[in-house]
Order: C-alpha cells, then sequence, then structure tokens
C-alpha cells in the first residue's frame, strides 16, 4: 500500500498572509515548521493505518520548502520543480492506491484563505466544463485518469467544502476557519497534528487501485485581471480568447489539460509587469 502526498502551503496550519509562504521571508521560515508538521502527522497516520510506503511530493513555490530533516523518517519526499505532473508528479508510475492533499486552498475568484489557483494573483478564475476550479478540483482530474481516489484533503475550512464536490469519500480536516483571504481562526500546531493524524489513519480504508476515470474532453476556461494576459496567454497553441479577459481551450484529457493549464501559466508570468500587472 503506497500513499502520496501532495504538499501545498497556504492550507498549512497557522499560514493567514502572503509572507507566511514567501520563500525568504521570516514568516515563511516559521510556518515551515507548521507545515511541516501538517505533512509528517498526515504520515504517521498512514501507517498507522497500515501504509507500506509514503511519498510526500512538494507542491508549494519554488517546492523546496519541507525541513527534511523534521519530517517523520519512514517516508521519502520529492522535492524541486520542473516535474512532469508539477503538484501531483508521481501518480503516473502505476504504484500509488491514494493520494492526499494537504495544506491545499480553495481556488482564485473564491472565499478562502490565500485563495489562488496556481498563480498568487493575476488569475480571478479557472472553470472546467463551466465549474469553477480549484487547485484541489484540477488535480483531482488528473489523478482519477490514473485510478486514483483523493482520500485525504487538509486546509481552511472553506477548503474541506470545496472538496466535498471533487472527493466527497475523502476524509478531510479543517486547521483553520477563514475570516478573509488573509486572516483566520487557527488551531494550534498540536491540536491539528492530532487530527490529521486520526484522518490519515482512517483514510488508508479508502486507498485502493480503481478503473481510471477517461471523462474528457475537458474545457478549461481562465480569466485574468488585466486584458493584455488574455493576449500572451493566447501564444500557446490550441489556447483561444472567450472573452475580453480570457482565454480557452480544449484537452481530451486533463493530463494534457494540466500541462496545457502549466505553460499558460508560464506565459502569463513573464508577461506581469512590476507595477502595473
Amino acid at each position: 500500500m503506497k500513499l502520496l502526498i501532495s504538499a501545498d502551503m497556504e492550507g498549512a496550519t497557522g499560514v493567514t498572509w502572503p509572507a507566511d509562504v514567501l520563500p525568504g521571508t521570516p514568516q515563511w521560515e516559521r510556518c515551515r515548521r507548521f507545515f511541516t508538521s501538517d505533512v509528517s502527522a498526515a504520515i504517521a497516520g498512514f501507517f498507522d493505518g497500515g501504509a507500506d510506503e509514503v511519498l510526500v511530493n512538494e507542491a508549494h513555490w519554488t517546492m523546496r520548502n519541507l525541513l527534511l530533516e523534521e519530517l517523520d523518517e519512514r517516508a521519502h519526499m520529492l522535492t524541486g520543480r520542473h516535474k512532469s505532473l508539477s503538484m501531483v508528479e508521481g501518480v503516473q508510475h502505476g504504484d500509488v492506491d491514494g493520494i492526499a492533499f494537504v495544506g491545499y486552498h480553495t481556488g482564485a475568484g473564491a472565499e478562502g484563505v490565500l485563495a489562488h489557483t496556481y498563480l498568487a494573483n493575476s488569475i480571478t478564475g479557472v472553470w472546467v466544463d463551466g465549474v469553477r476550479a480549484s487547485e484541489g478540483l484540477l488535480n483531482a482530474l488528473v489523478v482519477a485518469e490514473y485510478g486514483v481516489p483523493v482520500v485525504l484533503v487538509t486546509g481552511d475550512d472553506l477548503t474541506c467544502r470545496d472538496a466535498e464536490g471533487y472527493a466527497p469519500r475523502a476524509r478531510r480536516v479543517a486547521v483553520k476557519d477563514h475570516v478573509s483571504r488573509y486572516a483566520a481562526v487557527c488551531r494550534t500546531p498540536a491540536r491539528t497534528a492530532a487530527d490529521i493524524r486520526a484522518a490519515a489513519k482512517e483514510a488508508v480504508a479508502l486507498a485502493g487501485r480503481y478503473e481510471p476515470v477517461r471523462g474528457g474532453p475537458f474545457t478549461v476556461e481562465l480569466e485574468f485581471d488585466a486584458e493584455h494576459l488574455a493576449g500572451a496567454a493566447t501564444v500557446v497553441p490550441g489556447v483561444d480568447r472567450s472573452g475580453e479577459r480570457r482565454v480557452a481551450y480544449t484537452s481530451p484529457t486533463m493530463y494534457e489539460g494540466i500541462r496545457c493549464f502549466k505553460a499558460v501559466t508560464t506565459v502569463v508570468s513573464a508577461a506581469v509587469e512590476e507595477s502595473y500587472g
């Protein structure tokens, strides 16, 4: 039984504002320990539930945030960027029985602590076949194509509510309650670690190889906060304008869909200027 953890940081214990997750800041250094505690708790819970192997895939920003020296020693950690499937790298090899989304958050344009989709700003909304999509939904569609169920989701309370739509059977743990995009009522690391560990132990029972879901084609639409970003995105083959600040594309699978999404966000990031966006 092998479990994969996709570890993002905005939904970690105690994280409420940009400095908490921006590499190099004093607050980021402090919050790395909270983040590592959440992930270690999920690892421990999976082993409590009978897992044989746990792989952690870093999924935040530089993908070099977790403190390896403080991580549960039974796990392995995949760290660094430029991975084929980015946030869910590792799921494609056919040996993963379940995946956890730890430290996740709601999507761009939605309520939630540090809500966004891939880019901290610039993107104001993402939709898949007309449904507003968080990173959780996008990644859930990818892993479903490999027959891997989402068994655990942690983040703020609105992230847990979002997960009801894309992973209704998954165990969910709210480590904080949303007040605004930059404020939350937070539980202490000791409490959240206990809650995550208990939920992860239960979540192992949900793991197992499933028949791959072939749900495509998928139409993905993105909305930006400036018109020129939509223009920039259309340099990616297959991406066309669908509105003044919107683009859309259709992919036969979500594997191809998420790779196109990564290309669009890379191009859009390069088109953002410091003062005017």
